[in-house]
């Protein structure tokens, strides 16, 4: 349940009935100090994300409460946001400063308990597109959610992904595109992986402002990540069926 009024207002911005769902379970707790922190993270409060972040750990908060019910939910909203074009790059980047002040309280927290990653993700731009502001997110969203993940950047080669694959043991990869002139690469890359006789080993995720879920099934890709939040939990069943 959500009590903080600014908070309230922000989640009005999440309209589809299945994100409404799955991210205002995110502050189903309805713990005012964790709606806080995500309210600022929403707003670009870096300093004051820090000092929340502190505050709650410092009251015996556990890192992943704060992680999962403070600066992911927050930056949940951001994603919807940012894809519906309600805010745009600049906005993101504040946000992501915002968070990167709280993780910079957490991390250490959680290196230190020993945790081992859920999985490995590699994630890349497609060849042709220099566009990274939603993959970035998609990064911090599945970092925070427990996988570790190598970022190949922009203008990514098939062949880099399946290089990556092999360097790093990966299990998934996640390919974005943001321009309908490079979302065939997605296919391509996809092919690749077929050519090199891994594609029984690797799944593969697609996501990007243009790209649909029957254009994934069209590729042959294992599952679409509609937004941030969606990203993380396709990569959570794709690592599941893994096993």
């Amino acid at each position: 349940m959500i009590k903080h009024e600014g908070l309230k207002e922000e989640f009005k911005y999440v309209t589809k009935p299945d994100e409404q769902e799955h991210i205002g379970g995110l502050f189903a707790s309805g713990d005012m100090l964790m709606q806080e922190i995500a309210y600022n993270l929403i707003t670009g409060q870096n300093d004051q994300v820090g000092i929340l972040v502190k505050k709650a750990l410092d009251s015996d908060y556990s890192a992943n409460i704060v992680l999962d019910d403070g600066l992911i939910a927050g930056m949940a909203i951001v994603g919807v946001k940012f894809r519906d074009n309600i805010i745009f790059v600049p906005e993101v980047l504040i946000s992501a400063r915002a968070m990167k002040a709280g993780m910079e309280h957490i991390e250490p927290i959680l290196s230190a308990s020993g945790v081992e990653p859920i999985g490995t993700v590699i994630m890349g731009t497609v060849k042709g597109d220099l566009h990274d502001i939603g993959k970035n997110l998609c990064i911090m969203m599945l970092r925070g959610g427990g996988f570790s993940v190598h970022d190949l950047g922009v203008d990514t080669k098939p062949d880099e992904f399946i290089d990556a694959v092999m360097e790093h043991d990966a299990a998934i990869v996640g390919m974005s595109a943001l321009l309908t002139t490079t979302m065939p690469n997605m296919g391509t890359t996809i092919e690749a992986f077929e050519d090199a006789g891994m594609r029984e080993e690797v799944k593969i995720m697609v996501g990007g402002a243009p790209v649909t879920q029957e254009f994934a099934d069209e590729m042959g890709a294992d599952a679409y990540g509609a937004n941030a939040v969606d990203c993380v939990q396709r990569a959570k069943e794709l690592s599941t069926s893994n096993k």
